[in-house]
């Protein structure tokens, strides 16, 4: 018995996405007393790390810049998925869920994710080296991309309030697709090199020297195993948000915060990812990662929902406030001035730090 138990907890990155998958199967849709909702945490935590774990072995089989890619795409469709759901369940919140949840995952990815990584990278290793060009026509893609679906309906006049027309909306979701796809393939086929960690020389590094390449078999049972664990995390995430809620309430905070916590949940793989590879001094997997997820959660996020709304009754709310727009062009100068040089100390990551703080701030007290 002790024998397989030790063998269990040797083999818990598999045991823990089929364990959540199956917990999401019985809590789905359910009120959950505070016991269960202690349980979800705990195997949502677990996935988490699952999902990093299978994430890497993905990454190290594929070589970057397609590791980065996969864990950022895999998120996003179950994120989108879970954003149509939600838009489904009809009520007057869902109004503003997309844009909430995009700008939310855009501060969260090019403030929070990509300061960490800086941050981290620059203390432990003195400086924080990484492409320009591929780092700097990513933000440029993301810049795009928010300033076309989320800061140009607030400014049409087709329709009253921060809408698009059914046309422009269209017009938004098909530049969207554009954009990302222009993306890829200059970040894997055209300009890959662009993409891949350099050394303080200058120099790509092509592989990773620290260990041995797993086989396709492994890799297969790594991708298989990373789309249950995100499956776990997105779905338990949803469930526990009613709890989230509550307390959100209690504690007399905006109902946007609930959407801000939620993207943090989901994006937790992304960003244990980033950090492990900012530790081992691979700032540029850390940053594709980063802007990688802003620009698919738009990129994918900003169609699907543009093709739910043929269906869906209600409005569409996509345009920012002032507020959020000034934030929105804030992150963009400060990441153009982080990006350039292709070097950053910790003041850089402080600065994009601050800024994510301060984002969160105003999120709580608007």
């Amino acid at each position: 018995m002790i024998v397989g138990l030790r063998s269990l907890v040797a083999r818990w990155t598999t045991v823990v996405p089929v364990a959540a998958v199956v917990l999401l199967a019985f809590t789905w849709g359910r009120d959950l007393p505070g016991a269960v909702v202690a349980l979800v945490t705990l195997v949502l935590a677990g996935s988490v790390l699952a999902a990093v774990h299978h994430a890497e072995v993905v990454a190290h089989r594929v070589g970057e810049p397609f590791g980065s890619l996969v864990l950022a795409i895999a998120v996003t469709i179950i994120e989108v998925a879970l954003i149509v759901t939600l838009m489904a369940d009809g009520g007057g919140k869902s109004a503003t869920l997309a844009r909430d949840t995009v700008f939310a995952a855009v501060m969260i990815t090019c403030n929070g994710v990509l300061g960490l990584s800086l941050l981290v990278a620059s203390l432990r290793h003195g400086i924080a080296v990484f492409n320009p060009e591929g780092t700097g026509a990513a933000l440029a893609t993301v810049a795009t991309l928010a300033t076309l679906s989320l800061v140009l309906p607030t400014f049409t006049t087709s329709r009253p309030g921060p809408e698009f027309s059914p046309a422009q909306l269209t017009f938004a979701a098909l530049a969207s697709l554009v954009l990302y796809g222009l993306f890829v393939a200059t970040q894997t086929v055209r300009h890959r090199d662009y993409f891949l960690p350099i050394t303080r020389q200058g120099q790509v590094i092509t592989a990773d020297e620290h260990a041995d390449v797993p086989s396709a078999r492994t890799a297969a049972l790594s991708v298989g195993l990373l789309a249950l664990a995100l499956i776990g995390v997105v779905g338990l995430a949803k469930g526990v948000s009613p709890t989230i809620e509550s307390g959100v309430a209690a504690a007399g905070m905006p109902q946007a915060v609930v959407g801000v916590i939620i993207a943090l949940l989901v994006l937790l793989p992304e960003t244990i990812a980033a950090l492990r590879s900012a530790r081992r001094d691979r700032v540029q997997t850390s940053l594709n990662l980063a802007l990688g997820s802003a620009m698919a959660s738009i990129g994918l996020t900003i169609p699907a929902v543009a093709l739910a709304s043929v269906w869906l009754s209600g409005p569409l709310v996509l345009g920012l406030g002032p507020l959020h727009m000034a934030l929105l062009a804030l992150t963009v100068v400060v990441g153009s001035l982080t990006v350039v040089p292709g070097r950053a100390t910790p003041l850089q990551g402080g600065v994009h730090l601050v800024l994510f703080a301060a984002y969160l701030e105003l999120a709580v007290t608007p």
